[in-house]
């Protein structure tokens, strides 16, 4: 009988990482995107408002109103992100960003926001992982539940 290749075997070793180990540096990748952004905004408001009123110029929304919006969610949503709180909810306020950026910013920006979107859909249709509060709450609830039972 002939041995693996050494190529067989490692790409077996590979699949036995954790599919929670990329859920949680996906959250800590994407939030690092966002939560840059976000402090950028609030560290020079004037000059944020004045790129919304100027160059994004996002529909339906006042630019001091948009400016806020996105620094809100941006900064709340990332920090949701990195502990792993309610991380399915987080992800749908950026990806709408996303979304509003690429239809009516920056639409030659396709190639970064496809990256984006596709680690937060991961975390949308994925959840946070083992290495998140949003586990850390169903097993305490999972605990809560069976001692209830017994």
């Amino acid at each position: 009988m002939r041995s693996k290749s050494h190529l067989v075997a490692w790409f077996e070793l590979l699949e036995r990482v954790p599919f929670s180990i990329h859920q949680l540096l996906f959250r800590l990748a994407i939030a690092g995107v966002f939560m840059r952004a976000g402090l950028t905004k609030i560290a020079s408001w004037e000059p944020t408002v004045a790129l919304f009123r100027e160059e994004y110029k996002v529909p339906i929304l006042p630019p001091e109103v948009a400016a806020t919006v996105s620094a809100s969610f941006e900064l709340v949503c990332s920090t949701l992100l990195i502990v792993g709180l309610a991380t399915r909810v987080a992800t749908l306020p950026l990806l709408g960003m996303i979304t509003t950026i690429q239809l009516f910013v920056y639409p030659q920006a396709w190639p970064e926001h496809l990256v984006w979107s596709s680690i937060l859909l991961v975390l949308l249709t994925r959840g946070g992982g083992a290495f998140s509060l949003d586990q850390l709450i169903r097993n305490s609830a999972a605990a809560k539940a069976h001692s209830v039972r017994v």
